[in-house]
């Protein structure tokens, strides 16, 4: 990355570069809007942001992976408007921070990512809390602050409205556990994964073209959920407050659609704590089981699964050694994750791989999933 920068910019004097990591949801998928709890480990995949002081007075920010740079007088930073342009992710978070009281440095930034994007492992997270990171270049905000500054640019200024889940493990990520974040108190838990298991995902290199509208809508079919629900059960306030119990109770008054919608997301929190005490207990076919049911969930409940990840899913669970496997993300395209035991890794790879390409014409690519840090500064720290 140095001598990319000083390729491109002439110079790395003051140069500082920043890491934020991608991540895999083992379980609770569209929870977090929804406040309720969700299970992600950061990723050895990550974002990363040079930065260096720049004289003229111009903030130019450049994508070593898309090989594409733009550049603005940083005195107009503030009033830019969402372009719909990649860009729009570290503009969104440049914009918080001046709202917040930090000014925004005339400055050179490369960007250079091994978060394959599209692939539903919080490529979009990375960026923002990388550059985040970049542009207060050591200025200090408490973590949690950095994350919900993300979460608002991604919410009010790229218009996605998403949940907090991707910009919190990017941050307080920890090297081999997975974090359980309870989204309402924004509070979490390090959670120790049993020995004599890995995780993989496997990505269908595709996204399909719905799912930004799909998934305004599923946030809207939550909301009217709760509308449906608050009569029989006044103190509920978000999906995160109805038991299971109390959800079929009540799940015949609700229209069909947004009754489905609501089992799922009701059953995926339970599966949430249901896998957390699978893993203290060792219980390695129950958290494989639970895997699946979240996918079953997610693909006849909450319908934001497709061709490629149901393929993915079904055949894995075929594999000798394959323990349990699930869609990740928001769906409709990226990635599957697998638990499977160490010694079927070979195996996996090569027996999913054909199966795939020969479905679909296409080479998935697999990615392990060791439990990483979460992000901060790797020079020259």
């Amino acid at each position: 990355m140095i001598d990319t920068f000083c390729a491109r910019f002439g110079s790395a004097d003051g140069m500082r570069v920043f890491r934020a990591p991608g991540r895999v949801n083992l379980i609770g998928e569209h929870t977090d809007y929804n406040l309720g709890f969700v299970l992600p480990v950061a990723l050895n995949l990550a974002t990363y942001v040079a930065t260096a002081p720049a004289a003229d007075g111009r903030l130019r920010i450049y994508s070593e992976d898309r090989r594409e740079m733009r550049e603005w007088s940083s005195s107009e930073i503030s009033g830019l408007a969402r372009a719909r342009h990649w860009t729009d992710y570290p503009i969104g978070v440049a914009q918080q921070l001046i709202a917040a009281g930090f000014a925004i440095e005339p400055a050179n930034l490369l960007i250079r990512s091994t978060v394959p994007e599209g692939s539903g492992l919080s490529s979009s997270a990375a960026l923002e809390v990388s550059s985040a990171l970049a542009f207060l270049n050591r200025r200090r905000l408490p973590p949690l602050d950095l994350a919900r500054l993300c979460q608002r640019a991604e919410v009010h200024f790229v218009g996605m409205p998403c949940g907090i889940m991707d910009q919190y493990i990017s941050i307080f990520g920890r090297e081999h556990t997975a974090v359980e974040i309870d989204c309402r108190s924004l509070e979490h838990r390090d959670v120790e994964l049993p020995a004599g298991i890995t995780f993989l995902a496997v990505n269908t290199m595709v996204k399909h073209a719905l799912a930004g509208s799909a998934y305004r809508e599923r946030v809207a079919e939550c909301a009217a959920a709760v509308e449906g629900i608050k009569p029989r059960f006044p103190l509920v306030k978000s999906l995160r407050d109805v038991t299971p119990e109390q959800f079929e109770s009540v799940a015949d008054l609700l229209p069909g659609v947004i009754a489905r919608r609501a089992r799922h997301v009701v059953t995926e929190t339970a599966r949430v704590g249901q896998f957390v005490e699978a893993s203290g207990g060792g219980d390695l076919k129950r958290m494989g089981a639970l895997m699946v049911e979240s996918h079953r969930s997610l693909q006849q409940d909450y319908e934001v699964s497709c061709a490629e990840l149901d393929f993915l899913v079904d055949r894995a669970l075929g594999i000798e050694g394959i323990l349990g496997a699930r869609m990740t993300g928001g769906g409709f395209g990226g990635c599957t994750v697998t638990m499977l035991r160490p010694d079927a890794v070979p195996r996996f790879r090569q027996e999913i791989a054909t199966a795939y390409e020969g479905k679909f014409g296409v080479t998935p690519a697999i990615y392990p999933c060791e439990p990483s840090a979460g992000a901060g500064e790797v020079l020259p720290a």
